[in-house]
């Protein structure tokens, strides 16, 4: 990532922590490497990311090791390890890097940094219609909520998720030679992701499938349908997509993903869901909870064509150029440089270094993307003033004493 592209970045990383400040959610800060079998117990071996995605190693004692491939398992691990889970709620977020065994293209790669809100101990549909009011909050602070749409699902209990995959897999196993590869495989193993398979084949056999709805108990129901009702007193418009499933074992109930149709493949820039039995995985007591991750790089492609961000100009680097015309004023300079910084902290100022003369200083602040050029020689040290050159406008440039400065730099 290049200077123009983490400028960038870091606006829309700001413009979603502010959002999440705006919730009252606390950050929490995740390390890198897990034990594997966090992975393992919690998202599941069957999973894609388990089975084919994690970059696992051993460390001097043998014990394996994961580079992180997502943060809800370690978020639960870290906060159930700290205590701060049983009979308490928390709201937390965190984000970062996150590493998956991916065919590297745009908008998906092996590193990849994710933003990821989590509650835990409430579980109550409320919790669902707030976390996604919370990343509609995000596509509305960025301008592009005219660009994302929301698909919304139920998945039950673990008991009638566990009913429905029976059922799946006694339909789909006398096909199974029909099926494309990866459902082949997954059919024995996690048969739910068949239903996301992008093959026409197999999406045509599937047709006929069982439905997953036909296994929702009534708590499910009742639960699903007071999240719709909740959006939709919000506001916030959705779609019920019956064959949504997301591909980690830790789901119940809700799940969802916001999607856009500007990305391509890579269309999915958000996602989560309601994990009520991931922290019993993981060797605690039982503790509701439901979540989210947003893919950052996504959430920014997204936005250098919509949104507030999509005309604006991260090419400069600077705003305030100062050129030193004598090496013996070079500390003087750095003084003013220190003034201007001091009195407005928003501008960046950059002193020229190097030497060379006046007409290639002046070139090097014009390819910096300053406002200003601040020339400093021998007659402005003498006077205690700068001679303000303005670089993107025709106003004629002036000498201003130090003190009237940072006035005119607006």
């Amino acid at each position: 990532m290049m200077p123009e592209d983490a400028r960038r970045w870091r606006v829309v990383e700001e413009t979603l922590r502010q959002v999440l400040g705006s919730f009252a959610y606390e950050e929490i800060h995740l390390p890198l490497l897990e034990f594997t079998e966090l992975f393992s117990r919690g998202i599941g071996e069957a999973t894609d990311i388990v089975a084919k995605e994690m970059y696992s190693l051993e460390d001097r004692d043998g014990t394996s090791m994961t580079l992180r491939p997502e943060g809800t398992a370690g978020c639960a691990r870290a906060l159930q390890q700290a205590g701060l889970l049983f009979n308490q709620t928390q709201r937390v977020f965190y984000t970062g890097p996150m590493f998956r065994y991916e065919r590297p293209q745009k908008g998906r790669y092996r590193q990849f940094d994710q933003i990821g809100a989590e509650v835990f101990g409430l579980i109550g549909p409320d919790v669902d219609a707030e976390l996604l009011a919370l990343s509609w909050n995000f596509w509305q602070a960025l301008g592009i909520e005219s660009h994302v749409t929301l698909e919304l699902n139920t998945l039950g209990s673990a008991q009638c998720r566990a009913g429905y995959r029976r059922a799946l897999v006694d339909y789909l196993t006398p096909q199974v030679k029909a099926l494309d590869e990866d459902s082949q495989r997954r059919l024995s193993s996690n048969p739910l992701r068949i239903l996301d398979s992008k093959s026409a084949q197999t999406q045509e056999i599937l047709e006929n499938a069982p439905s997953l709805s036909d296994f929702i108990d009534a708590a499910s129901r009742k639960h699903f349908a007071r999240l719709c009702e909740l959006l939709e007193q919000l506001g916030i418009g959705f779609t019920h997509d019956p064959r949504l499933v997301r591909g980690l074992d830790y789901y119940t109930h809700t799940v969802f993903e916001w999607v856009t149709a500007e990305l391509g493949a890579q269309g999915t820039i958000c996602a989560g869901g309601r994990y009520d039995g991931l922290v019993e995985l993981i060797g605690g007591k039982s503790t509701p909870g439901a979540g989210f991750a947003l893919g950052l790089e996504r959430v920014i492609l997204l936005t250098e064509n919509h949104g507030h961000l999509a005309e604006q100009d991260f090419s400069a680097a600077t705003d305030v150029y100062c050129c030193v015309l004598n090496a013996t004023d070079q500390g003087w300079a750095m003084t003013v440089a220190a003034n201007v910084r001091q009195a407005r902290p928003s501008l960046r100022v950059r002193v020229h270094a190097g030497g060379g003369k006046l007409k290639n200083q002046l070139r090097r602040a014009d390819l910096s993307g300053a406002s200003w050029a601040l020339i400093i020689g021998e007659d402005e040290v003498a006077n205690n003033q700068v001679t303000v050159k303005w670089l993107r406008d025709d106003t004629p440039q002036r000498m201003v004493a130090i003190p009237a400065l940072t006035e005119l730099l607006k």
